[in-house]
């Protein structure tokens, strides 16, 4: 199995420690709500969501693939546990691989989009506000810090 196969199968069955052993020793990662990350950071983040996240439902279709990387389209559904929304995220992954592993990887999907959803009317009405996402961006950038005691998935 690939390892995009292998991360996404992971991501679907809520095992975030498999999907952090997917992830090269220097991994960068990108998406609208995280910004970047290092391996560290995206090791945390998928931590601290798969922890929160318990009803997620996960499809993905690779629409791409080789030796050097892959394109995927997928679409979450699960509750965002701030606020108990329904969210359906749909989003599409751009990742580069080297030495068998994820090295680089960017998700887009529509932020505003994701806020309305998740946030509700704070969302609808601040979702397009950089000042919004930075202070998003700080919060969750706390939260990842406080991952500190965590195993980051790496044994």
């Amino acid at each position: 199995m690939s390892v995009v196969h292998r991360f996404y199968t992971a991501l679907r069955e809520h095992d975030w420690r498999v999907m952090n052993t997917c992830y090269h020793a220097d991994a960068r990662f990108h998406d609208p709500v995280f910004g970047d990350l290092d391996v560290h950071g995206v090791r945390a983040m998928w931590e601290l969501l798969l922890a929160r996240g318990t009803d997620l439902q996960l499809s993905y279709q690779v629409e791409h693939e080789d030796g050097q990387g892959a394109v995927v389209a997928w679409e979450a559904r699960y509750t965002f546990t701030r606020t108990g929304r329904k969210v359906v995220n749909k989003a599409r992954t751009v990742m580069t691989v080297r030495d068998g592993l994820i090295a680089e990887q960017e998700d887009a999907f529509d932020r505003w989009r994701w806020a309305r959803q998740a946030l509700g009317l704070p969302g609808l009405l601040l979702g397009w506000s950089p000042a919004f996402w930075k202070k998003v961006r700080t919060q969750l950038r706390l939260a990842l810090g406080r991952q500190g005691e965590f195993t980051y998935g790496v044994p």
